[in-house]
């Protein structure tokens, strides 16, 4: 790659950082400053009702806490005309149909399941619904693939991968109670934000192979993709905002040193040096190192 390294952390404003969102910034952060490349602060905001803007000047806070520089790029509330052009260009393309399925009917009409649970049947591209009225806009994934012909895509901890965007099945591109999907918005902002690795973690791969696809059908430059590994809380889980994963504001306020902090997650994984391909780790379980429950 010739072009500067440039990555971005990019977290929707639903409720606060904890460790995990730390430790994807901080692998996001050194993959651009040991290159000299410029790190991204996005701020995923079109969560509908859940999103809440005063997160993001805490999210702001945390970065600098952990002794993180970055560039804040405009939110994805800003870019809704981008993701609507997106979306028709895929319409007029013949990609997409509309769905009207329920997310319970999908679940019980599913045969298969993928890495993000069942995967959509079809049924609304096999018997379109008879009123399009407010529906969910999916992805005719096989048409798709087909149209784009055989795709390949680097990831720098497992190296070269032949796209495989079945894996999800028929996924939605535009939705009812937002103007896009995370697929399809992810995809728009890193074509327009010239991000060079994409740095996401490793429950996040398999929507890859949907989003080369969809990098091809839209004329977006690829970028490569570094999927680094989860970190574990005590219940074996990753850790997440709604089981409570303890906040980096709480941690912040209470005095914790965020530089100190941000050091004993660089040394308690292999992931941030050196950037290349390596052990790949489906989660690090760091109970014994830090606090998970502070």
């Amino acid at each position: 790659m010739n072009a500067p390294i440039v990555t971005r952390f990019a977290p929707s404003p639903n409720g606060p950082l904890h460790l995990g969102h730390a430790y994807a910034a901080i692998v996001a952060h050194d993959r651009a400053m040991q290159a000299g490349g410029r790190f991204l602060l996005r701020i995923e905001d079109i969560d509908g009702a859940r999103s809440r803007a005063e997160l993001a000047d805490e999210f702001r806070a945390d970065l600098a806490w952990l002794g993180l520089s970055f560039e804040e790029v405009p939110a994805q509330s800003t870019r809704i005309a981008s993701y609507r052009e997106a979306a028709n260009n895929l319409r007029a393309m013949g990609l997409l149909y509309p769905c009207r399925c329920t997310r319970a009917e999908v679940a019980a009409a599913a045969t298969l399941h993928g890495p993000d649970g069942p995967i959509y049947p079809g049924t609304c591209l096999r018997n379109p619904p008879l009123s399009a009225a407010d529906p969910v806009w999916r992805l005719d994934v096989e048409q798709a693939a087909e149209l784009a012909g055989p795709l390949t895509w680097f990831d720098e901890r497992r190296g070269p991968q032949s796209a495989r965007p079945q894996v999800l099945g028929d996924v939605v591109i535009w939705r009812r109670d937002a103007p896009a999907s995370y697929h399809l918005a992810a995809t728009v902002d890193d074509a327009e934000d010239g991000v060079t690795v994409v740095t996401r973690g490793v429950d996040l791969f398999a929507a890859t192979h949907v989003h080369r696809l969809l990098q091809v059908l839209l004329g977006l430059p690829e970028p490569r993709w570094h999927h680094h590994p989860l970190l574990i809380g005590p219940d074996g889980r990753k850790l997440a905002k709604r089981r409570g994963a303890p906040s980096l504001a709480d941690r912040r306020r209470a005095g914790e040193d965020g530089r100190a902090l941000a050091e004993a997650l660089r040394a308690a994984s292999i992931d941030t040096a050196p950037f290349a391909m390596g052990r790949f780790d489906a989660g690090i379980s760091l109970s014994d190192s830090l606090n998970l429950s502070a």
